[in-house]
């Protein structure tokens, strides 16, 4: 059985990066980066147990990918690390961001065949450059700029982290109790992924699958007295609305769910809960929105929407370019890439008595392409 546990911080919110995606999200091949960077752990090292830190609103994504402990992050690193530790139960940890996406093997063995040397075992490469600090130049030769993963002993690291002051890695927490740091040699290659323009020096990366993904939305709610209608964001002039929890658009919801499905993110009720009071008669253009600002968070980008509205009554060619023009300015897309079908029931079925409206949507999503930015 393994003495030691790996942690992954992912619960950043790359404000630096420079991309509308979040770097732990950028697609390398089919995988999010944050699952990537486990997987190489994973085949590296045989670790008895890998925990990852994630967004407290981003950890149901993070499930639906891996049976990994998906953890809360915290609002900075060392928070995020404490709560991590909580799970931890081996006598070691080691510790790495996301961000470091290319970890040596060699460097890896090095922490690990050094465990039981310190407190903790952290990795560095020598300064190529001339250090100025505070105006006077250091010896060069006197500089480690260190780097990440490191390996530390669990309880020694707990006990570091009970303080106010914030530390911008575990060697400097242990080191600050007086505890023991064994720097070992570290690797140039294992840059860390901060600014959009690091990509080009990461060769252990590689672009996004072309895949493309879909997925299929379905919603119907029944007529109702005394409320306005809407449909695909546009108010239409009729003398009922719809019954629902939100504004009852049948247009949108079946977006957000087409959406959901293609990305593999869930339902529109796992999102947008219907016993939730937050999203009681609330505008669905805001839950498609949030939705669109998920997907784009999290590596994806919308190719293609085909809705289909199905309606006795009222009649709806006149709203069709309309709706067509709202949703695309929702989506962020242009108008070729939304597609309005608008039908009838034959007088059959619920739909045909009047008694309600329903709409059928397809959603075709991509991988955003980081490797052309």
């Amino acid at each position: 059985m393994s003495d030691l546990t790996l942690v992954l911080l992912g619960a950043g919110n790359s404000t630096r990066f420079g991309l509308p995606v979040k770097k732990q999200w950028l697609r390398i091949g089919d995988l999010p980066l944050w699952l990537f960077v486990a997987k190489r752990f994973e085949k590296m090292y045989n670790f008895a147990n890998i925990i990852i830190t994630a967004p407290k609103d981003e950890m149901p994504f993070f499930q639906k990918y891996c049976d990994y402990l998906i953890v809360t992050g915290g609002d900075t690193r060392q928070e995020s690390i404490k709560n991590a530790l909580f799970y931890v139960q081996t006598p070691y940890v080691l510790i790495s961001d996301i961000a470091r996406v290319c970890v040596q093997q060699d460097v890896l063995n090095r922490l690990i065949q050094n465990k039981e040397k310190a407190d903790c075992i952290a990795p560095f490469i020598p300064s190529p450059d001339t250090v100025v600090y505070k105006n006077e130049t250091l010896q060069r030769d006197e500089v480690k700029l260190i780097q990440t993963p490191q390996l530390s002993k669990a309880t020694i690291l707990q006990k570091a982290l009970q303080t106010e002051q914030e530390f911008t890695d575990e060697s400097s927490a242990i080191k600050a109790i007086r505890g023991e740091v064994l720097y070992v040699a570290g690797d140039i290659r294992q840059r860390k992924l901060t600014y959009k323009e690091d990509l080009h020096f990461l060769d252990c990366l590689t672009p996004p699958s072309p895949t493309t993904l879909s997925g299929t939305g379905f919603d119907v709610h029944a007529f109702c007295e005394n409320r306005a209608l809407y449909l695909g964001g546009e108010k239409i002039d009729f003398h009922l609305g719809l019954a629902g929890h939100s504004d009852a658009d049948v247009a949108l919801h079946a977006i957000i769910d087409a959406l959901l499905g293609a990305s593999g993110f869930g339902d529109i009720g796992e999102l947008f809960p219907d016993n939730d009071e937050a999203f009681k008669d609330i505008d669905s253009k805001i839950l498609l929105q949030h939705c669109v600002k998920i997907l784009r968070q999290c590596g994806f980008a919308i190719a293609h929407i085909d809705l289909t509205i199905l309606a006795q009554q009222p009649k709806l060619s006149p709203y069709k370019q309309k709706i067509q023009k709202r949703i695309a300015s929702l989506l962020g897309v242009e108008k070729y890439q939304v597609n309005i079908k608008a039908t009838t029931t034959e007088k059959l079925g619920f739909i045909g008595r009047s008694e309600g409206i329903a709409a059928q949507a397809i959603a075709t999503l991509d991988y955003f392409d980081w490797s052309r930015k």
